[in-house]
């Protein structure tokens, strides 16, 4: 049994990372999408256990304050990371998801890169550069999910 949770800042690469996986055959979650989280931006616990429960390999995406009451049941948490140049052209470009693209929501990224991301490094089990291409990308988790 593999899970496996990716979780970085906003336009380090997640979901497109989580799509490339899904398209080799993993079963993935999008946390940002479909409800995983709640209105207050928690994960809703209950519905994480069930998921978590239900499935021997999976590989779930997201970033939210509660998801250190789940990294025990991971065997891998990767971490995605990349300059905050970089994550700020990413979500001002992107059209899946429109979070990023205001001045207040990019400093709130800036923050979350200061404050956020080294708590997220001090817990990853990998830690990947998300400038690299998305195939060395899911090179690397195919990897940790195969073992």
């Amino acid at each position: 049994m593999v899970w496996v949770l990716i979780t970085g800042m906003s336009g380090s690469g997640k979901t497109t990372l989580l799509d490339a996986l899904s398209s080799r055959g993993h079963y993935s979650v999008d946390t940002d999408y479909d409800g995983w989280a709640l209105e207050t931006g928690l994960w809703d616990e209950l519905r994480m256990h069930s998921l978590l429960g239900a499935h021997e390999n999976i590989v779930i995406s997201g970033t939210v304050e509660n998801q250190a009451r789940f990294h025990d049941f991971f065997e891998h948490v990767v971490l995605l990371s990349a300059p905050i140049d970089v994550l700020l052209e990413r979500v001002r470009w992107r059209d899946n998801n429109t979070y990023g693209q205001t001045p207040d929501q990019q400093e709130e990224i800036r923050a979350y890169v200061r404050d956020v991301e080294p708590l997220l490094r001090q817990v990853a089990t990998l830690e990947l550069d998300a400038c690299q291409p998305v195939s060395a990308l899911v090179d690397a988790v195919d990897l940790l999910l195969r073992r």
